[in-house]
């Protein structure tokens, strides 16, 4: 499995995917799930996979491959882009389906597209299995793909379209940490990309590896920051909590019980 999250902010966007595909006792893989499609001044594209890997391979492969009616490079839109991607899933599915069903295999895979081409602002896509998309919008500036469900609290509770760019790396960085601490199918090394908006070119791009000391830092400084904040809460009043609607459940919980 794998996670990658990517948000749409006023100054730009932010992707972060971990590499692992595979664990167990004593095997784990490793394989990139982004991929960037960039030509200064006209455009960036960052392409994240999540799901059968055999699968998103194919995809990126038929997108790299494509002729210019299909392909990534010639798009006039992000719009455009996105179904193109679209397009290539299905290509796909038309072409593998049949012998995955046949080894019980399901058609499973999931992309997150986001960049800016010349003439228009930055846009972001989830693109789901059947080829259809969402674009991330104001009220839902972000988006996930795998192992998602461990790191969305802090994403709900930070990001929203006036984040600044840095903030945002802190608070994917996080999410990711959270979701490595909670899941052994999501693993590093992860690939984070800033883009700053208009520039039209890759502004930051990093392979965070066991040794990053930056990430390092984030793990150890969140981890004991979560410690600290729990320890301050007050402990329950069992008094102010009780109310009358809940009692009479209760009460005829236990006279079931003793019948």
């Amino acid at each position: 499995m794998t996670y990658c999250v990517a948000t749409r902010l006023q100054q730009g966007l932010v992707f972060l995917s971990d590499s692992r595909t595979n664990a167990g006792m004593d095997q784990v893989s490793t394989f990139r799930k982004m991929t960037v499609f960039e030509r200064q001044g006209d455009r960036v594209l960052v392409l994240m996979s999540a799901g059968n890997l055999a699968i998103s391979q194919s995809v990126r492969e038929m997108l790299q491959e494509a002729v210019e009616s299909e392909s990534l490079w010639s798009a006039t839109s992000m719009a455009e882009a996105a179904a193109r991607v679209g397009a290539a899933v299905r290509r796909v599915h038309q072409r593998d389906h049949a012998a995955l069903t046949q080894f019980g295999i399901e058609f499973g895979c999931s992309f997150i597209l986001g960049g800016q081409i010349l003439g228009e602002p930055c846009r972001l896509f989830q693109i789901y299995a059947a080829g259809n998309y969402i674009e991330a919008q104001a009220e839902s500036p972000y988006m996930q793909i795998g192992e998602s469900k461990y790191g969305k609290p802090i994403l709900d509770r930070v990001i929203a379209p006036e984040t600044e760019l840095d903030d945002a790396v802190k608070c994917l960085l996080i999410s990711m940490d959270s979701t490595l601490k909670s899941n052994i199918s999501v693993g590093l090394p992860l690939d984070l990309l800033v883009y700053r908006a208009n520039e039209l070119k890759v502004n930051c791009f990093v392979s965070i590896t066991q040794n990053n000391r930056y990430f390092a830092l984030i793990h150890e400084a969140w981890g004991r920051l979560i410690r600290e904040a729990f320890a301050g809460l007050p402990s329950p009043d069992w008094n102010a909590m009780e109310t009358e609607a809940s009692r009479p459940v209760f009460e005829r919980m236990i006279r079931s019980i003793d019948q």
